[in-house]
């Protein structure tokens, strides 16, 4: 009696076996997979980082849980705050979650440049970017993106790239600092986990935007060493333009301008 069902019992462990191997198996490569698409499209030195009209930083919280500033959140800033001054982007998209009134990425992080000295005309906020895959849609259908530097940590950074290109984004990384902390092992183990469902978002169950909205394409404004080089035709057009657009961005209450 008892034979018979030890014999599939064997069985019913040795398929879970085989198809927890064949599982582990596939994590692995997809995460391999994506990867090697995008490996020597990082760089880890912010003055060898390309020069892209658009900087794009992705959102994350101001403080960790433990109640103290997000080394993660200071990485990021200060790349982009950098890259700006360096003259590596033009302009920076913002873009994070504003899920509630009481969490407002994209404002905490334009309040933190403005205080680095990076200007107000020289950034957008999305407060839609509730996810890299938001943000970068949103920035390709909303905002008008077609070459980026990404502005993330290292570790981010593959996933970010992999689903800027297959959007069709000319996108390059440029890593922002990383702090040793007692959480980034659960971070990069969730960045693992995160490529292989990428790789489902975008070819299996082909997921779109929490919201996406009309085209707003970005008004990158003359840095004060090429305004040197314009004409005074072009210089005065350009912020004749430039009121205009604003005026318009307010009368409308577009949810991507600058916070006044």
């Amino acid at each position: 009696m008892h034979r018979p069902f030890w014999k599939v019992f064997k069985a019913v462990l040795m398929v879970l076996g085989a198809l927890a191997l064949l599982a582990a198996l596939l994590f692995v490569l997809a995460n391999v997979y994506v990867l090697g698409r995008t490996q020597g499209k990082i760089e880890s030195e912010l003055a060898q980082c390309g020069s892209e009209p658009v900087g794009i930083v992705f959102g994350t919280s101001h403080w960790t849980r433990s109640g103290a500033r997000n080394p993660h959140f200071e990485g990021r800033m200060g790349a982009a705050a950098h890259l700006i001054h360096l003259g590596r982007v033009d302009h920076l998209l913002i873009s994070g979650d504003n899920s509630t009134r009481y969490y407002n990425e994209p404002v905490t992080m334009w309040r933190d440049l403005r205080g680095r000295d990076v200007r107000d005309e020289d950034m957008t906020l999305d407060y839609a970017g509730f996810s890299t895959f938001d943000t970068l849609a949103r920035a390709r259908d909303v905002f008008g993106v077609e070459r980026a530097l990404l502005i993330t940590q290292g570790w981010h950074l593959p996933r970010a790239l992999f689903i800027g290109e297959a959007l069709g984004l000319e996108v390059m990384g440029c890593a922002a600092a990383e702090t040793a902390t007692d959480g980034v092992w659960r971070l990069k183990l969730r960045e693992w986990v995160a490529r292989v469902a990428t790789l489902g978002d975008l070819y299996l169950w082909e997921r779109q935007p929490h919201f996406l909205g009309p085209l707003e394409p970005l008004q990158i404004m003359p840095r004060e060493r090429d305004r040197l080089l314009l004409p005074p035709e072009v210089f005065n057009a350009s912020d004749a333009a430039s009121e205009g657009d604003t005026a318009r961005e307010s009368a409308r209450g577009s949810p991507s301008s600058t916070p006044r």
